[in-house]
């Protein structure tokens, strides 16, 4: 048998990350210590912009969907979008009070799938962590997607390759939420704020020019007409119409719930920041919805789904050069006048907070991936905070999913935006009719009278907004399912089939590596234990394993050897006996030169003559310092410890001799080992409140640890002489 080698293995993997450590710091940063995770929790003023940015960047598109509805009836049926848009309002508020509620019960980040597990059971739970999940990942989508077209239509270049240019701006913000929550924060607060100031600078201002000075404003499509689909629309039809106008406006709820799954990134008290940050948002939401519409109905905004055909000049289509610009826009030019200084700031800020409405998304996702992690619905990897202590591993699943959306769909947001809001109202539903079951269930032991009147309170609220949100997700699967809907749909069972395999996976684990009360057959030891030790030919890393495997005084010891060529096998026989080892050499005959099969079918032969025995099986190995070193020994080792692995009985041990090419990589470590943490696993979430340090004798173990694992003090510390003890008296 050729000498075997390490496999591209520890060594390797060092090697092919000291290349790719330097690029990796300079786009994410320096490692963080997990006692500095306090540092990187958001204050409210960072807080807003990263988990709001989506429902305050909906303001840009809402209004411009239920004008779009309406206009299927004609320009006559505008005078509902007020309505409307004072359900939506109602909706909202019910809403956002609803969350107050589900972060001051549910404050350890579960949000919607807390509060419907806990409530309505798991498969409740589950459904709602699936529709959470698709509609993260829309939102990335539809938000990058508009933002490039809106951008594009400034910048011809960008519609040209949309789908390039999205993905390019899909990574840039991957880069910024890798680098941490409080970073990627501070660089979108400005444009959010920005945009939030913008919007309600044009209110005002409109307001002021209307009421005040009695300016007349007028959008650049205020002169055209409207070609109805359907005139003349009643009974039931208006109705449905209306409901689908409503269901469509309620786009500007998308990310509320984002909140109350990013409680735990908020800094403390957690619970009071996240409800405070919470009512902020819905009120600017709120605020700018109402207001835009209000405008567009003052300015005489006209919106169709088929401009060219439908949006009539003089009883003449305008055609299908015609660009019909979002509604904010339109609005924005009547208030401050095309072009202008502010109304530029004000499109920029809007095609830029687009892209960042993404980012609520960045926080949400990777949050519930840990959480589903830790209850064993998704790999635990989800779990595992990376070197700047975000959720490395769920945000750049995000960025994966999108970016499949993105290519899949032609970063189309019309038709990607069909897919939409169907998640999240899945959950909203579900989610408040959990807190529904919450209050009723405290109110069977609940005695205090005063307690008793904020639950019933609440419980109304809670039932309002489970009606209002069950009814759109009825609306929205009736007129959408059929345009896309039933995409979103498929990808909610999809996650709620792979995570309830998950689950079975780690809970079959569980169940099969339990210690069980009794004797079980793992308690039992071995009667005998049979040491082999691979040999090639007689060198320092075969003597140095011999030598080991003595050590170790098993029943029995013998040496294995695969004849291959009969005069290589010829020579170890000879070398063997002229330096008079005492282990028994025994060789193998391999007619087609197989190395693996042979040792496999040699071992489990001795296990089925002992099915008592253990078996353990020393292979010597080579450790070399360069990784194109691996490349050029034989990797016989590798194949066989991983077949060794399925063996029952059989044990694997490694014992290395290193080269002097090994000394290299030592080098590397150590210069490593100064500027990074110890250790490459990294769990979260962690608590970042100093801790006083153990005693070693004193300390509890794990069990397989050894006594001195934990307790090392790596802190330099400066040599002093020793002082004289301190008197009491």
């Amino acid at each position: 048998m050729g000498a075997a080698q390490r496999g591209v293995g520890t060594h390797t993997i060092l090697c092919v990350s000291k290349l790719t450590d330097v690029p990796k710091r300079i786009l994410i940063g320096r490692a963080l210590r997990s006692d500095k995770l306090g540092e990187t929790l958001l204050p409210k003023r960072i807080a807003l912009p990263v988990f709001a940015s989506d429902p305050l960047s909906s303001v840009a598109y809402a209004p411009g969907e239920v004008l779009l509805v309406l206009s299927v009836a004609g320009v006559s049926a505008y005078h509902f979008s007020p309505w409307i848009a004072l359900a939506v309002v109602v909706l909202m508020f019910t809403v956002v009070a609803s969350y107050r509620q589900n972060v001051h019960a549910y404050p350890s980040g579960g949000g919607d799938y807390e509060v419907a597990t806990t409530n309505l059971g798991p498969k409740a739970g589950l459904t709602v962590a699936s529709a959470l999940l698709v509609d993260y990942v829309l939102t990335v989508a539809v938000s990058i997607a508009s933002g490039v077209e809106n951008l594009g239509s400034a910048i011809p270049f960008v519609v040209e390759h949309k789908v390039i240019c999205a993905v390019v701006i899909i990574v840039l913000l991957t880069l910024m939420n890798l680098r941490g929550m409080k970073e990627s924060g501070k660089l979108f607060a400005i444009p959010t704020y920005v945009f939030v100031g913008g919007v309600f600078l044009m209110i005002i201002w409109g307001a002021f020019r209307g009421l005040v000075l009695g300016d007349s404003m007028n959008a650049p499509t205020s002169g055209l007409h409207i070609r109805a689909e359907n005139s003349g629309l009643s009974g039931f039809a208006m109705v449905f119409l209306l409901l689908r106008a409503f269901s469509s406006g309620c786009a500007a709820l998308t990310g509320v719930e984002a909140i109350s799954n990013g409680v735990p990134a908020f800094q403390k008290p957690k619970s009071k920041n996240a409800a405070t940050t919470l009512a902020l948002m819905g009120g600017l939401a709120v605020t700018m919805f109402c207001g835009i519409i209000v405008l567009a109905m003052t300015t005489h905004v006209r919106m169709a789904e088929f401009p060219g055909s439908d949006l009539l000049r003089n009883g003449v289509p305008v055609g299908n050069s015609f660009v019909q610009d979002p509604v904010i826009s339109q609005v924005a030019a009547a208030v401050f006048g095309q072009g202008t200084f502010l109304f530029v700031v004000l499109a920029a800020a809007t095609a830029l907070v687009l892209f960042l409405a993404a980012n609520t998304a960045y926080n949400g996702f990777p949050l519930l991936g840990s959480i589903l992690a830790q209850d064993r619905y998704l790999p635990r990897q989800l779990h595992t905070r990376g070197d700047r202590l975000a959720f490395s591993n769920g945000i750049v699943l995000l960025a994966g999913a999108a970016m499949l959306l993105i290519v899949i769909y032609g970063a189309d947001s019309t038709r990607l935006i069909q897919l939409y809001i169907v998640g999240v109202f899945v959950s909203f539903t579900l989610s408040q009719t959990g807190m529904v079951r919450h209050w009723n269930r405290h109110l069977r032991t609940e005695r205090d009278a005063a307690k008793r009147r904020r639950m019933i309170r609440s419980r109304a609220i809670n039932t309002f907004g489970a009606f209002f949100t069950g009814l759109v997700l009825v609306i929205v699967l009736a007129t959408k399912f059929t345009h896309g809907a039933w995409v979103a749909l498929l990808g909610m069972v999809i996650f709620y089939g792979t995570m309830t395999a998950i689950r079975r996976h780690y809970d079959r684990v569980a169940e099969e590596i339990a210690v069980s009360e009794g004797p079980s057959e793992d308690d039992v030891r071995p009667s005998r234990v049979h040491s082999i030790v691979l040999v090639s030919k007689v060198h320092k890393p075969t003597l140095r394993a011999l030598g080991y495997a003595k050590l170790m005084r098993s029943d029995t010891l013998e040496a294995l050897s695969i004849s291959v060529d009969p005069v290589e096998t010829k020579a170890l026989r000879d070398e063997w006996e002229r330096r008079g080892i005492n282990v028994p050499l025994k060789i193998l005959d391999s007619p087609y030169r197989e190395i693996t099969r042979p040792v496999i079918e040699y071992v489990k032969g001795l296990r089925t003559e002992n099915p008592r025995d253990a078996v353990s099986i020393y292979i010597p190995e080579y450790v070399v310092g360069r990784w194109f070193e691996h490349l050029l020994h034989n990797q016989s080792a590798l194949r066989l410890k991983g077949r060794l692995l399925f063996t029952p009985g059989v044990m694997v041990t490694s014992v290395p001799y290193q080269l002097e090419s090994s000394e290299l990589a030592k080098k590397r470590i150590k210069k490593r080992a100064e500027w990074t943490a110890p250790g490459a696993v990294r769990r979260g979430p962690v608590d970042s409140r100093p801790k006083e340090p153990a005693r070693k004798d004193s300390m509890p173990k794990a069990p397989g640890v050894p006594p001195d694992v934990g307790t090392v003090d790596t802190t330099p510390k400066q040599m002093t002489p020793p002082k004289e003890p301190t008197r009491k008296d």
